[in-house]
């Protein structure tokens, strides 16, 4: 086998680089329903390739079926297959595709490829679709055990990491998927030479015709695709009055680029979002997709703005309103200071309290709103700092 390294792409292999991007950038998105006699086989293949006896395979509608089947029937961790299928289906290979590569190219390509979906696109469904998913999951299997099994022998507390070790051996075909495209274009563009073609036969099988997998000694539980996933051409979850992520089951969570929503917002068009919930919002991330879905100008148009004071890229606002916004018993004006980023134009606002004033000036400016909003630090000395 060949051991010459590749220095630098062919202006044609640089020039197919978005399109094996988006090649699994779509597969990581692919829904459900999966066909249950091709995963079987995919499965017994990948058992195969650690070098196992192919299990039982069990599949499920919805998650919560794969939780009650992990309670009634697996409580050894160490029957739990998750890394070796990691391992022999795509670790090793790309550390042997990864050698081929010299210098630069290695990290461009894996800047290039893996890691713009793998940084954005995998991390969102890592923390917010898996990570929240993993949360009901530990809840549901909790509230099936006897108080005495929860409780930690040693400090007589529910043991959480035990709970959740029963849900951690679950393999993610979407989350690989971040993985493919620079296992693909090794491969398949540059022709780099390696000696896992089964393995990678498997791989991608996973990716395409499977849901979760639980894969144990004896059995492996396999669950159905979501029936929506949706991003935008950033890598984001997102989708406008709609969950960007459903299962079957109705577990659904929404998102507009990359912010999970409550959904009382999600299943409203951004169109219909009202600008006083700016106001309301107190999450910072929620309030910056308001602001971005509803529009600065609609913004100033719905909520009478005036425009009092201004300093670099911040402009102090105020908001009058024709009700007792904050149900105190007397209608005030809100103050608002907006912040545009030089870099990017975004708009950012954050609701100020009108008593942080230290002047003797009749009104807030915009320079003790910034000191308020920078925890006391005066704006000419943090704006030296930055």
């Amino acid at each position: 086998m060949s051991q010459t390294k590749v220095k630098k792409l062919t202006p044609q292999q640089a020039a197919l680089i978005p399109v094996y991007r988006e090649k699994w950038r779509a597969i990581s998105l692919s829904t459900g329903p999966i066909n249950r006699s091709q995963a079987a086989e995919t499965i017994k293949s990948a058992y195969s390739a650690i070098c196992l006896k192919a299990a039982e395979i069990i599949f499920v509608d919805r998650p919560y079926e794969a939780a009650d089947l992990i309670l009634s029937r697996f409580d050894n961790p160490r029957s739990q297959l998750r890394s070796q299928f990691e391992t022999k289906l795509w670790i090793e290979l790309e550390k042997q595709l990864r050698s081929y590569l010299r210098g630069k190219l290695e990290t461009e390509l894996q800047n290039q490829l893996a890691t713009q979906l793998e940084q954005r696109l995998y991390t969102q469904l890592q923390t917010q679709l898996w990570e929240a998913q993993r949360e009901d999951l530990v809840r549901e299997i909790a509230s099936k055990l006897p108080p005495q099994q929860l409780l930690d022998e040693r400090t007589g507390e529910i043991n959480w990491q035990t709970l959740g070790k029963q849900v951690n051996n679950c393999i993610q075909p979407e989350l690989w998927a971040a993985y493919g495209s620079l296992l693909d274009f090794c491969i398949s563009v540059l022709n780099l030479p390696h000696s896992y073609a089964r393995n990678w036969i498997v791989f991608q099988s996973i990716v395409r015709d499977c849901g979760w997998i639980y894969p144990y000694d004896k059995v492996c539980i396999v669950c159905e695709k979501p029936i929506a996933l949706s991003a935008d051409s950033n890598h984001r979850l997102h989708a406008e009055a709609t969950p960007a992520v459903q299962f079957a089951d109705g577990f659904s969570i929404y998102a507009y680029h990359g912010v999970i929503l409550p959904e009382w917002y999600g299943r409203l068009h951004p169109d219909q979002w009202q600008s006083k919930w700016v106001l309301k919002e107190q999450n910072a991330e929620v309030r910056r997709a308001l602001i971005q879905g509803i529009g600065y100008d609609r913004i100033c148009q719905e909520l009478a703005v005036t425009e009092l004071d201004s300093w670099q890229e911040y402009t102090l606002l105020s908001i009058e309103f024709d009700d007792d916004f904050d149900n105190v018993g007397n209608a005030k004006p809100v103050y608002l200071l907006k912040m545009t980023c030089p870099s990017t134009g975004c708009i950012h606002a954050l609701r100020v309290p009108p008593n942080v004033r230290s002047s003797s000036r009749a009104s807030l400016t915009a320079q003790e709103a910034i000191r308020w909003v920078n925890w006391d630090i005066d704006p000419e000395e943090f704006f030296v700092q930055t």
